[in-house]
């Protein structure tokens, strides 16, 4: 394995950063935000330490370094996840699928909610992979382009096939082998995340969208257009109504994308650029359609009926939300026990029905439909084979292309 240096955040990565905790993914939690009326957005004085000289470099690392498995003596697991990215009780304190796993496997789950942000949480851990020490968790749930940083320093330790049964069996297809990390041989996902075309029905007033250029072209829809403050987002639903492969696309190709972008902006097209809060403008009519994340449409479907959502025949893009062992971990067996529990049909439903995301496991339908018969049969959970084959991921970004494209994306959006 190839080992780098870890790249010092550039201005334009600290920018798109930024625009995350206020308004992207990052500044609401999972399931809270379509409750909250408005912003709610992270400090930013944590994440703002990796652009400082407070965290040592780190030297070269060999990677997939373990400690002294404690597994068989020591039945814990310690679990960082999102907030709100777990299914709870009635009583919102406990966690069913992970009691279960605790009675069926005797290994006490140290489950906690302490990732906010992806940049942040990097921050967090970064000084202790670089110096090869125990970050204290065993998984760690990261967004895929993080996901590529951390395997290509090392810092994550190689899976072992042989414990994952359920997890190697059930993959869904459309996520077996991401360009970062080929096979899985380093993570497995925890949730989808599907970008698509939402839409207001009273607001459209007979209007027709089926595509990007529907937005972007529409003199009608003028002033009432959003697009998603997530540069991979935006970029990739234009380059693949562009008739482009955002997994294989050229700089040329990200250039066309933001030029034509840009001619929106310049006429008045798009009203703004949006994180979560896309969700108010969408039902108070303000946006009559926009880019989307499916999540948010699940629920925003289910509290209005005007609310629905398209996917255009050019293709979607899905990113991940992935479970990953890193360096020195002390229960790497365990862990790998907790990431194959989650591949079993019953324990994946139980998740799926709660948190409404794209749900990784195939054949977890006929289980869904056991607890909550509308949410498997929603694409937006579980992709039919139609849905799924039009899935596209973007591509993994050198630091170079990162900075260059992060750089043109904020002079766009204004950030």
């Amino acid at each position: 394995m190839e080992q780098y240096e870890p790249d010092r955040l550039s201005a334009a990565q600290v920018a798109a950063m930024r625009r995350s905790f206020r308004n992207g993914r990052a500044s609401l939690t999972r399931r809270s935000l379509l409750r909250a009326s408005a912003g709610g957005a992270l400090a930013v004085g944590g994440a703002a330490a990796l652009t400082g000289c407070g965290i040592p470099a780190a030297g070269k690392t060999q990677g997939g370094e373990s400690a002294d498995d404690r597994s068989a003596k020591e039945k814990t697991v310690s679990f960082s996840n999102w907030t709100e990215y777990m299914d709870v009780d009635e009583s919102e304190k406990h966690h069913p699928t992970l009691n279960r796993f605790t009675e069926r496997t005797g290994i006490k789950v140290k489950y906690t909610e302490d990732i906010n942000d992806n940049v942040e949480f990097f921050g967090k851990i970064k000084p202790q992979l670089a110096a090869g020490q125990d970050t204290g968790r065993d998984i760690i749930v990261l967004t895929d382009w993080l996901a590529a940083r951390l395997i290509r320093l090392g810092w994550v330790q190689k899976l072992d096939p042989s414990n994952l049964p359920n997890a190697y069996a059930n993959l869904s297809p459309q996520f077996r082998s991401p360009d970062w990390d080929p096979g899985r041989a380093y993570s497995y996902v925890w949730q989808g995340i599907s970008t698509v075309i939402a839409y207001n029905k009273k607001a459209l007033d007979g209007v027709e969208v089926k595509t990007v250029s529907d937005l972007l072209d529409n003199p009608k829809l003028k002033g009432r257009v959003g697009f998603l403050s997530e540069m991979r987002d935006s970029i990739g639903m234009t380059l693949l109504d562009m008739g482009k492969d955002p997994g294989n696309f050229t700089a040329d190709d990200y250039d066309a994308a933001v030029a034509r972008l840009q001619k929106a902006v310049d006429k008045g097209q798009i009203r703004r650029f949006t994180g979560n809060d896309y969700t108010s403008d969408l039902t108070s009519g303000d946006f009559a359609a926009c880019v989307a994340w499916a999540g948010d449409v699940v629920q925003l479907k289910a509290d209005s009926p005007d609310i629905d959502f398209i996917i255009p025949d050019s293709g979607y893009i899905t990113s991940t939300d992935n479970m990953l062992i890193p360096n020195k971990a002390r229960h790497k067996e365990n862990a790998e026990r907790l990431i194959d529990y989650y591949y079993e049909p019953q324990a994946a439903a139980e998740l799926a029905a709660y948190i409404n995301y794209v749900c990784p496991v195939d054949g977890v339908k006929q289980e869904l439909a056991k607890i909550d018969e509308d949410a498997a049969n929603n694409p937006l959970i579980i992709p039919d084979k139609a849905m799924a084959a039009k899935s596209r991921a973007f591509r993994s970004l050198s630091s170079k292309e990162e900075t260059e494209f992060e750089q043109k994306f904020a002079k766009l959006t204004g950030a």
